[in-house]
């Protein structure tokens, strides 16, 4: 199985960026830890950053015919991008939405998701657990 990680803007200052909300574990620790459990089960992972809404939406698009499955943190664009919801469901992959923080709880713009209408489900609010978690619902859906 060859699953598309997609980390949406901001996602690349993890252990800057308010880390009473994110923690202070970095960028790094976050593409070490989804693959190696990635590894342990024996999926193969493509972790791709942007802060460009068009490149995320190319890299989706890319997808098609190459990966899956997606897991997609499309972080701020989750609120405002139809055009994420539209790659995703363009390529009609299953996708999974997570988030380090529960966006629920957080400010009434950040309570719709775009890009949650395209997707299975949606894990958040558990950090980095987060990611395993949906690799581990990947893993278990659609492994062959």
């Amino acid at each position: 199985m060859k699953v598309l990680v997609i980390n949406g803007p901001n996602l690349n200052l993890l252990g800057i960026r308010e880390p009473e909300l994110y923690g202070k574990k970095d960028y790094a620790a976050l593409c070490a830890a989804v693959e190696e459990h990635a590894r342990q089960l024996g999926i193969t992972v493509d972790i791709f950053q942007s802060n460009c809404e068009g490149e995320i939406v190319t890299r989706i698009q890319q997808a098609l015919g190459n990966e899956d499955a997606v897991v997609i943190n499309a972080a701020a664009y989750t609120h405002t991008s139809i055009a994420i919801l539209d790659a995703l469901k363009a390529i009609a992959l299953p996708a999974v939405e997570v988030h380090l923080t529960e966006p629920m709880q957080r400010e009434e713009f950040r309570h719709v998701s775009y890009v949650g209408m395209a997707c299975e489900t949606r894990i958040a609010g558990f950090g980095f657990e987060s990611y395993l978690k949906a690799l581990d619902y990947l893993h278990k859906k659609y492994s062959k």
